[in-house]
This record gives C-alpha cells, sequence and structure tokens, in this order.
C-alpha cells in the first residue's frame, strides 16, 4: 500500500472503470423497486415483456459474470480447491435464491426445481464439457487431468444424481411423484452428508487429488501477476451478490407470465435459471481449458454439477416443507434416457485422465439432442 494521493485517486478511478457494472445492478434494483408496479403493468404488449424480461436477465447474468471473475482472483491467491469451491458454492447460492423466487412466486410449479437440475446437467456435462473439450484440444492432440480427482467427482455425481432425478421416477406415492417427508428428509441428508464428506477431502487430506498434476511444467502467465489482499475482491463479490437476492425474484414474474399465461413449456423456467447459473462457470471453465490448464476446469464442472445436486435439492426440499410447494423430482421418457446416457458417457470421457478432440464433439452432440427434446416436448 502506498501514501501517495496521486497513486491513490488513479487506483480508485481504475477501481470504478472495472467495476462499473456494480452501478448498474444497483441503479437496477432501485428501479424495480420504486416503480415495480408501472415495470410490470404492461407485459402483455410482447415488446415491453421482451425489454422488461431481458433487462433484468441481463444484470443477473452480468453480476453473476462479476462474481466468477471476483472468484477467479481468489482463486488465484489460494490456488485449488479452494478457489474453485469458492467459484461453485458462489453460482449454486445464486441459483438456489433464483429457484426458492420463481417457486414462491405465482402459481405451484412442482416440476422448477427438477427441470433446473437437469438443464444444469445437461448444460454442463454436456454443452460446457463439449465445449472445453474442444477447444482446448484444438491445438494440441491431448490434455491432461487429474484422474483420481474426476473420480472422485464422479463417485458422489452419480449416486447423488439418481437417487435425486432417478429413484423418485419409481417411488411414487398416492401422491404420485411428489416424496413424502421421510423421503424429502433422507434424501436431504444423504446430498448433505455425502456432499460435506466430499468437501472434507477434497480441501484436507486429498486436496492434491483436484490439483493439476498433467501441466506443471507448464507456465501460466494468468497466475503469475497479483499477490495484493483478498479481501477487496472477497468484499466485492459478496457485494455483486447481494443485489441478485432481489433482482431474482423480479425475474420470477416475467417468467411466471410466459408460463401461466402464454402457455409455455413448463421446462422454460428451468433452462431460464440454469443458463444463469451455468454461463459464468461456462465461460471460466472454456478459458482455462484454452489455456492448457484442463485441471481446472474439471473442478469447475464437476464440481458445478455436484454442489448443484448436493445442495440445491435439499434446499429446495426445505423451501417445499416450509412454504407447502410441492415438488417433483423423478425425470420421465426422453429426460431420464438423456441423463443415464450423459452420465454413462461422463464417465468413459474422464476415465483414463487423458481427453481429446473427439470426447468433446460426443458431448456436443449430446446436448444438442437436448436442446432439441426440449423442443419435441
Amino acid at each position: 500500500m502506498t501514501d501517495d494521493p496521486a497513486l491513490r485517486a488513479v487506483s480508485a478511478v481504475s477501481l470504478l472503470r472495472e467495476e462499473w457494472f456494480l452501478g448498474v445492478s444497483i441503479a437496477t434494483s432501485f428501479a424495480f423497486l420504486a416503480f415495480q408496479e408501472q415495470l410490470f403493468g404492461r407485459l402483455s404488449d410482447p415488446l415491453w415483456f421482451t425489454v422488461v424480461f431481458g433487462w433484468l436477465f441481463a444484470v443477473v447474468l452480468g453480476s453473476a459474470l462479476s462474481v466468477v471473475r471476483h472468484a477467479d482472483h481468489l482463486a488465484e491467491r489460494l490456488k485449488e480447491p479452494y478457489g474453485t469451491l469458492i467459484l461453485t458454492l458462489s453460482i449454486t447460492s445464486i441459483e438456489v435464491m433464483a429457484i426458492s423466487a420463481v417457486m414462491l412466486h405465482g402459481e405451484n410449479n412442482p416440476t422448477l426445481a427438477r427441470d433446473t437440475l437437469f438443464a444444469v446437467v445437461m448444460i454442463i456435462l454436456n454443452g460446457m464439457v463439449g465445449l472445453s473439450l474442444l477447444l482446448g484440444a484444438w491445438r494440441r492432440p491431448e490434455q491432461q487431468h487429474n484422474l483420481q480427482g474426476a473420480n472422485a467427482y464422479l463417485g458422489v455425481i452419480v449416486p447423488l444424481a439418481t437417487l435425486s432425478l432417478v429413484m423418485p421416477t419409481f417411488l411414487a406415492g398416492p401422491d404420485g411423484q411428489h416424496p413424502s417427508a421421510p423421503r424429502q428428509l433422507i434424501l436431504g441428508v444423504i446430498s448433505v452428508g455425502l456432499y460435506s464428506t466430499f468437501l472434507f477431502l477434497q480441501a484436507g487430506r486429498h486436496r492434491d487429488y483436484f490439483a493439476d498434476d498433467g501441466n506443471r511444467q507448464q507456465p501460466r502467465s494468468e497466475h503469475v501477476a497479483g499477490h495484493g489482499p483478498i479481501w477487496p475482491h472477497a468484499i466485492l463479490l459478496v457485494t455483486y451478490m447481494a443485489p441478485v437476492v432481489f433482482l431474482v425474484e423480479q425475474l420470477a414474474r416475467p417468467i411466471d407470465y410466459i408460463i401461466e399465461t402464454l402457455h409455455a413449456p413448463t421446462a422454460f423456467g428451468g433452462v431460464v435459471m440454469a443458463i444463469l447459473v451455468a454461463t459464468p462457470e461456462a465461460i471460466s471453465a472454456v478459458r482455462a481449458s484454452i489455456a492448457n490448464n484442463l485441471q481446472r476446469s474439471v473442478n469447475i464442472f464437476l464440481g458445478s454439477v455436484l454442489s448443484t445436486i448436493g445442495l440445491t435439492v435439499p434446499a429446495m426440499l426445505v423451501v417445499s416443507q416450509l412454504y407447502g410447494h410441492s415438488v417433483t423430482l423423478g425425470l420421465e421418457h426422453g429426460d431420464l434416457v438423456m441423463l443415464l446416457l450423459t452420465l454413462a458417457v461422463s464417465i468413459i470421457t474422464f476415465a483414463s485422465g487423458r481427453t481429446h478432440l473427439m470426447q468433446g464433439a460426443v458431448h456436443l452432440v449430446l446436448f444438442l439432442a437436448y436442446v432439441l427434446l426440449i423442443f419435441q416436448q
């Protein structure tokens, strides 16, 4: 730190230039707080609906991208696995807030949590993984990652995904696929317990599983710079997340309108939420893969899926019990097949510790199949 007033002024101006979007986020929050009825009173006008929905979506997404930016700065200081933990937990928190806001606003949508979880898994394990592997392998024959870390992730993702999204389909009770209170309790305890155990191992005795063991000889310029304090980035990360709590609640109103009034597919809300939470992490993962740091990409996309299932499911079950909103978790028909196929292909992709271009192409094809399936339903 320097006591030179001129240097402090330059630093302040530089900070304002870098964090200008925080002002946009705060101004948007005040605008919707003060003029809520006027802004939402004309949703029947297609042009006005597009403006309001696009405005809210862009600001929430921009805030999430800023969260990722500061999480990346923290990752540079703290190294793996703590950097990825901060990133995935921050984005998962935004996801939980977004789903809860949409669930509690408007008519009860029991499949929203399921649709969002499924969309996140498809976008990350197919879209994000496929793009990362394809672009990362474009200029090199193969990329390497820590096989033990990938196995640890998938060893928890597969049972949690099966128990949360597959098993409920075959355990329909008298009220249909809505899980009973005891089943919700068991599922919540299992999810939190397995995820907590995984975090203990990841940050403790097995942290080396999630470190880069294949590209250590290659310098990465993005990690060279920056030895300053981490608290400014931590404060700004939390500051960017604060308006999201309010803005996702406002975003729930146009989403409910297009589902309830315009009769859009019920999966629309889940896809919108999934895009919001997956896009920032996708950008970070693709950048890491292009920079030949596949281990960071693996930690991001597998860690994101694990935290989404391990934390979002218990949170949604708690919201369901507190507010009396029923939840349907089991997938059906083509969605169920796509989930099982994606999990199987993911196991094959990360089974050797090396990835290549063909594997990225396969995941992208599965993602295209998922997108086409949405429009066929």
